[in-house]
């Protein structure tokens, strides 16, 4: 087979009632997308993320759609302009994310306790996930391989101890059949 492989991203699902341009251009003006009477809230969650060193911009539908692909698709039409920025695209019961600078798992922990029917303690909750440090997995490999180590040393340590103690008892076995017959 000749020619090139080349990987085509799956395509976008954004509802046709979510009007990306004005979507745009509210998180070009201010970091967030959202009605009038929630602005101020997820305006406070995106100024204390700035004074975290966190640059995040947030889209808030005010429906839900039919399940929650559209919003990590929302948030990465929306991280595509802004490379350096996390995404959360919150709608009444579901959440979605995009962000180049944390690893999938921490996003969608973050999605999970964003998931609260209020936009702006969604918000919050994930921000929170993001602050939060995360768990020394290289440290407790780390301890772990040593733990496995030193097991399989301990185990061949006690297999050749033993083996020279079976060994030691044959040969004065076979020493005192000796000594008996020559008496």
């Amino acid at each position: 087979m000749t020619g090139s492989v080349s990987l085509v991203p799956p395509p976008l699902y954004i509802p046709q009632d979510v009007d990306m341009t004005a979507v745009k251009a509210q998180v070009a003006a201010s970091g967030v997308s959202a009605p009038p009477e929630a602005m101020p809230g997820l305006l406070a969650v995106v100024n204390q993320a700035h004074a975290d060193g966190i640059n995040l911009k947030i889209v808030l539908l005010d429906h839900n759609p039919p399940n929650d692909t559209p919003l990590r698709d929302i948030s990465t039409v929306v991280g595509a302009d802004y490379p350096d920025a996390t995404v959360l695209t919150l709608s009444p019961s579901y959440a979605g994310s995009y962000s180049t600078h944390f690893p999938r798992v921490t996003l969608e922990a973050g999605e999970d306790i964003a998931k609260t029917g209020n936009p702006v303690v969604s918000a919050q909750h994930f921000l929170n996930e993001l602050d939060a440090p995360e768990f020394p997995w290289t440290g407790l490999t780390i301890v772990l391989l040593i733990g496995v180590l030193a097991a399989a040393v301990g185990t061949r340590f006690l297999q050749l101890r033993s083996k020279r103690a079976a060994t030691s008892e044959n040969a004065r076995e076979n020493s005192e059949a000796e000594h008996a017959e020559g008496v």
